[in-house]
């Protein structure tokens, strides 16, 4: 999706006013060509596109294409796209170009995030496009100290990316005050649900200013998340962005023995290059990196038990090549965010059929070839399908193999 030459939108978007676009598609009659998009002819300003050239991004993302005209608008934006689809600028630019100067303890913009990787991962994406503006960007999440999030906020944060616990305790301790907030973004609303972060996150909201503007993404927008937009969205325009029906990542389900199974995960990364492994307990998760060690692949371990600063360590680690398997529990499913991830592999099998989508979702990004590969005993493999499944998937059942699919 990145480069020098302009590409149609791949995937089908779908607004609620009834408009569709998709490049599977003639556009109307009087067009002869399909119609490219492109960031200069969104309207973004020459700084903010100059960031973007630097980073290689000449052309927006199918979820970006359909909403920034919209947020950029003014409107309130209820957005469900599947992970790694390019969410954080489509509500970045928007946010950069909208949010005036903030005073002392009181921000501009908010972003909510469910894990701490994640709003690291965003406060690090809008810090160039912000800097442009002349906009100051600060992260707020636990594991940390508080002070030097207090003298941030002395100094003044215009955007404010933060994870509702550790939001919620500065507003307690009177140390942010969120009623001049005029743009608010609640990122990953679905996985807020799951964790239970909803009663947060509506408190949050309520502080903020009444007349703002809401953007939500998720990767679903039904249940309590349609509770989200009903209460703190005013005649939010609806965008679905789905991927094509055979996507860049192959499924596969390989039946192991319980003794072999770490040799397997081994010759997986080591085939890949570089993978994220996930297993159901931190103990596993740790037990698992001092085994792939052992036999040869570097590893890092990161799961809600280890600090920040060595969830930190791992991630970077891991994104710089220093690793090459991060093995993590399913805390890591959707806060991190590493494009080029070879393999996925399932050591353990999900919980349910969301943590395999979310699982899965840390390869392929991007449009790259990715592969999900789970390593099944013989008798889970009934269950091993159902999971798939329910995802959506049809795996490839097979003995362990390192061919992958043409």
């Amino acid at each position: 999706m990145r480069g020098t030459a302009l590409r149609p939108v791949a995937w089908a978007v779908d607004r609620s006013d009834g408009l569709r676009l998709s490049a599977s598609r003639i556009p109307p009659p009087f067009l002869t060509e399909p119609l490219l998009i492109t960031f200069s002819s969104l309207g973004l300003p020459p700084e903010l596109l100059r960031v973007l050239d630097a980073r290689g991004i000449t052309e927006p993302f199918p979820i970006q294409a359909a909403t920034l005209p919209d947020a950029l608008a003014g409107r309130d934006v209820a957005g469900r796209a599947p992970t790694g689809s390019g969410k954080t600028l489509a509500f970045g630019l928007p946010m950069v170009m909208r949010t005036r100067k903030a005073r002392p303890y009181h921000p501009r913009a908010l972003v909510l995030a469910p894990t701490r990787e994640l709003a690291a991962q965003i406060a690090n994406e809008l810090l160039p496009l912000a800097a442009a503006r002349r906009l100051r960007v600060h992260a707020f999440y636990g594991g940390v100290g508080f002070e030097p999030q207090r003298k941030a906020l002395k100094r003044g944060v215009d955007i404010a990316i933060a994870c509702p616990g550790r939001l919620a305790d500065l507003v307690s301790q009177r140390m942010v005050n969120l009623s001049e907030v005029e743009f608010v973004v609640v990122d990953e609303a679905d996985r807020l649900a799951d964790m239970g972060f909803l009663p947060d996150v509506r408190r949050l909201l309520d502080a903020t200013a009444s007349e703002r503007q809401t953007l939500l993404f998720s990767a679903t927008l039904d249940g309590d998340v349609d509770v989200l937009i009903r209460h703190y969205q005013h005649d939010p325009v609806r965008h679905e962005v789905r991927p094509p029906a055979v996507g860049p990542v192959d499924h596969h389900i390989w039946l192991v023995n319980d003794t072999e199974r770490t040799e397997r995960c081994a010759d997986l990364v080591a085939s890949a290059g570089s993978a994220i492994v996930f297993t159901r307990t931190r103990h596993g998760a740790d037990r698992l990196a001092q085994r792939l060690g052992r036999a040869g692949v570097s590893a890092a371990a990161i799961h809600g038990g280890r600090s920040q600063a060595q969830r930190d360590r791992a991630l970077e680690a891991f994104r710089a090549g220093k690793v090459r398997a991060l093995v993590a529990t399913d805390v890591a499913a959707r806060g991190i965010h590493v494009d080029d991830v070879g393999c996925v592999v399932q050591y353990d099998l999900p919980a349910d059929a969301k943590d395999y989508v979310h699982r899965a979702g840390r390869t392929g990004r991007a449009g790259a070839l990715g592969m999900v590969v789970t390593l099944v005993p013989h008798k889970a493999r009934k269950l091993a399908l159902q999971l798939a499944a329910a995802a959506g998937v049809v795996p490839e059942v097979s003995s362990p193999s390192l061919r992958r699919s043409a």
